[in-house]
């Protein structure tokens, strides 16, 4: 069912743990099937040099979160954000369409992560973003 990249990151997870003083965290959860995801990165000059995850879920959502913190490091912030759930799965050699979801959690801490790490929040949030902005600027 799963590939032996699969097997081989569920077995040992690159990356677990959490970094103390990360420059973004970025959780995901989804109560249906009871994953929830964090992620940690660490940023130097742009480039993600860290990242570390924690995750209670199912064997694909720990494959896909070893995975994606292995295909995030040494990329840069815009290329880390452009990381797909589908690149991630195809990283894996292909997941059962069943365990597709578990990627997106991966790619969604990921990206959490680093919007943290950017300062901007994903859910709603009490500050006014608009201010920042001319309206010319768009």
């Amino acid at each position: 069912m799963y590939s032996d990249k699969v097997m081989e990151h569920f077995q040992n997870p690159r990356n677990v743990g959490e970094i103390s003083d990360a420059d973004g965290v970025g959780t995901v959860g989804n109560a249906k099937c009871g994953d929830i995801m964090k992620m940690f990165i660490k940023v130097e000059d742009n480039i993600i040099t860290d990242v570390k995850f924690k995750t209670f879920g199912c064997g694909a959502a720990i494959a896909t979160s070893s995975m994606a913190t292995e295909l995030a490091v040494g990329k840069t912030v815009e290329e880390a954000l452009e990381l797909t759930n589908k690149a991630v799965a195809e990283a894996l050699d292909g997941l059962p369409p069943a365990k597709m979801h578990c990627s997106n959690l991966a790619a969604d801490a990921l990206k959490k992560a680093i919007n943290n790490y950017l300062g901007i929040e994903t859910d709603d949030s009490d500050e006014d973003h608009h201010h920042h902005h001319g309206h010319d600027e768009f």
